[in-house]
Formats: structure tokens, sequence, C-alpha cells
């Protein structure tokens, strides 16, 4: 059976995206078991130069959808970027996975050599195929972000472990 580009990105966006909605009811569940401010938890960092928790969310949401909107050539959701709240966190993943259920495999497979560019912050321009696009930098990069949000809870003392970073498998 081939890989396609469905079936390697939104069952595993989803995946991934489910993993970190549970990581983050562990940490608030670790918060309010503890009486801590969920504040600080909010603005930590594995290192001062990187972005901290709150950044790292957000960043993982928002590689998922522009993965899937521009591969498949649909508007994508957009969000204001204010959550300061493990709930609003949570909302903003909840919201992510409904715009990726509603993305079918025909809008991605057969997309591969679709051109697309990417306009960066400081003007730059990358082009990419649909598929180095997907497989080069937004799965990487989704990865990065999911899994630097895993570990900034980790090493924050949240009780949590592999099995929580993956999720629950999507059947595509």
């Amino acid at each position: 059976m081939a890989i396609t580009m469905y079936k390697s990105s939104v069952p595993i966006f989803i995946q991934f995206l489910g993993g970190l909605a549970g990581v983050l009811d562990k940490a608030q569940a670790h918060i309010d078991a503890r009486k801590l401010d969920a504040n600080y938890f909010m603005t930590l960092r594995l290192f001062p130069d990187m972005h901290p928790f709150v950044r790292q969310v957000r960043a993982s949401t928002d590689h998922a959808i522009s993965a899937s909107s521009r591969i498949a050539g649909v508007e994508p959701i957009k969000f204001e970027g204010m959550e300061t709240s493990i709930a609003e966190l949570k909302e903003r993943i909840e919201k992510t996975i409904a715009f990726l259920k509603t993305i079918k495999p025909e809008q991605l497979d057969g997309q591969e050599d679709k051109d697309i560019t990417i306009t960066f912050p400081n003007g730059n321009e990358r082009k990419f195929t649909g598929q180095t696009f997907l497989l080069n930098f937004s799965l990487p990069n989704f990865y990065f972000h999911t899994t630097t949000a895993y570990d900034i809870l980790r090493q924050a003392g949240i009780e949590i472990g592999k099995r929580d970073f993956m999720g629950t498998p999507v059947q595509a």
C-alpha cells in the first residue's frame, strides 16, 4: 500500500495534537493539585533564546494548519495568538483538529508537485513542491515544536511520558 500525502499528514497531525491536548490536561491537573501559578508554565523555555511554552504550542498548530491548507488549496483557520492559559491553548488545539478533519484525502493526494512559495516575516521567500513542503519543512517543524512543548513541561516536573506525547493513532 502506498503512503500518500494525506496519510503522511492529517492523521499524524491529529494524533500528536491529541497527545499534546492530553499533556495539557495533565499539566493543568498538576498545577491545580499543587496550587501553582499556571502563568509560570506558559512562559517557561528550555533555553533563553528559545520560544516559551505558549509559543511552542501555537507553532505546533500553525504548522499543521499551514501544511494542510496550503497543499489542499483551502483557506486556513486563523488565530489571534493571544492564548494566555492552558485552557485557551487546549481550545486552539481542538479547533485545529476540527479544521484538519475537514481536509479530505483527495485534496492532498496528487499534490506532490504543486508549487508552494512561503514568504517569511523577514521577506525572504522559499519555494517548495507540495511533497518537499510537507516532508522537509512542515512535518519537521511540527515535530520540533510539539516535542519542545512536551519537553518544557516534562522538565518542569509534569508527570508525562512517551505514551502521552504519542497520542492515539488515527486511522487514515
